[in-house]
């Protein structure tokens, strides 16, 4: 084996563990509403998101793949240790915010590492003020101003379809008794939580995909930015098997410190998540299952009265996102000048 495929693989397999740190990281999202609302254990509510992570494979394409590692970086600048370095960053982002329990995205830990390594490698050959040509900004529809834009507009979906459909759930069980409702929506729950997981898994495992194919591109081991069949699989299992794993701290922050929840909004908390990130994956975008969540939570809170939700809460986790970006970009950027200094070829 060359030195070259062994560097490839070794890159490779550290994709896929960010792929599974993901899958666990993100746990949360699939199952904090219906372990908070008690409808399974965790144990069985992770069994339950795991598999549904892992069928999305076989649906939805390689949109979102595509987006990632070709629409939001200049493949031109990218070599396997500026992937090498965005993985490293979007790592031990994700493991500073799991270890605090915060809900951060994973999504944008790799959005911002992939572009943060990428800029550092501009910047040591053509200097600082030419950093923003390693990115693609595009327009509202691809590259990263596509990306801020849902940023900002997917967990707002979520928010107001979960608004919604909470009205639409009083209005048509406005004659029925509370306990007549947790009856119906604890069995309604279960198909909510596999849609939601099955979402999850079609946007976040083509993530990785894109690093991956990224690699083997930038490497000569593929010719065009076509996703190979065992890329899909690897990355559909590591995710499946992380979410498998669990992510107890932020299922805590999730399913019952930002707000109480009931069966009934639960259901609507992840109808309305699932919907919003099927809709951005249909649109080949790369979203924060994390942030349309959160979003959807929120507005299912505020149904009642506004005070349901803990905002205080709801803040910290504001600023994990609004830092996710930029703090990831940066640790990237500093693993790449460490790489550099390794490898001065990099």
């Amino acid at each position: 084996m060359s030195p070259e495929l062994a560097f490839v693989i070794l890159i490779i397999a550290i994709a896929l563990v960010f792929d599974y740190i993901n899958g666990f990281h993100d746990a949360a999202n699939s199952v904090a509403t219906i372990v908070a609302t008690r409808v399974l254990t965790p144990f069985q509510a992770v069994l339950w998101a795991a598999f549904f992570n892992f069928i999305s494979a076989f649906s939805f394409g390689t949109g979102v793949a595509s987006t990632v590692g070709q629409g939001f970086v200049n493949l031109s600048v990218v070599t396997p240790y500026v992937i090498l370095a965005g993985l490293l960053g979007a790592i031990i982002w994700n493991l500073i915010t799991w270890w605090f329990g915060l809900p951060s995205s994973s999504s944008h830990a790799l959005l911002g590492g992939y572009a943060g390594a990428a800029m550092a490698r501009v910047t040591g050959m053509s200097g600082f003020s030419r950093s923003l040509e390693a990115v693609r900004m595009g327009d509202l529809t691809s590259g990263v101003m596509g990306t801020l834009l849902f940023i900002v507009l997917a967990p707002v979906i979520g928010l107001l379809l979960a608004y919604i459909l909470m009205i639409l759930v009083y209005w048509i069980f406005q004659h029925s008794s509370p306990r007549t409702m947790d009856y119906y929506f604890r069995k309604l729950q279960l198909v909510s939580a596999a849609l939601f997981s099955y979402s999850h898994g079609t946007n976040d495992a083509q993530k990785t995909m894109g690093i991956i194919t990224g690699v083997l591109v930038t490497s000569g081991y593929l010719e065009d930015f076509i996703v190979p069949t065992w890329v899909i699989f690897a990355a559909h299992g590591a995710i499946g098997l992380g979410t498998l794993s669990g992510g107890w701290r932020i299922i805590h922050t999730m399913g019952s410190r930002l707000t109480r929840l009931k069966p009934r909004g639960g259901f609507c908390a992840e109808t309305a998540a699932a919907i919003s990130v099927l809709f951005a994956t249909n649109l080949h975008m790369p979203v924060s299952t994390t942030h349309v969540i959160a979003g959807a939570i929120a507005g299912v809170g505020s149904i009642n009265r506004f005070k349901a939700v803990r905002w205080g809460i709801a803040t910290n986790i504001l600023w994990a996102w609004v830092l996710t970006i930029p703090a990831s970009a940066a640790i990237s950027w500093i693993s790449f000048v460490v790489i550099r200094m390794i490898f001065p070829n990099a």
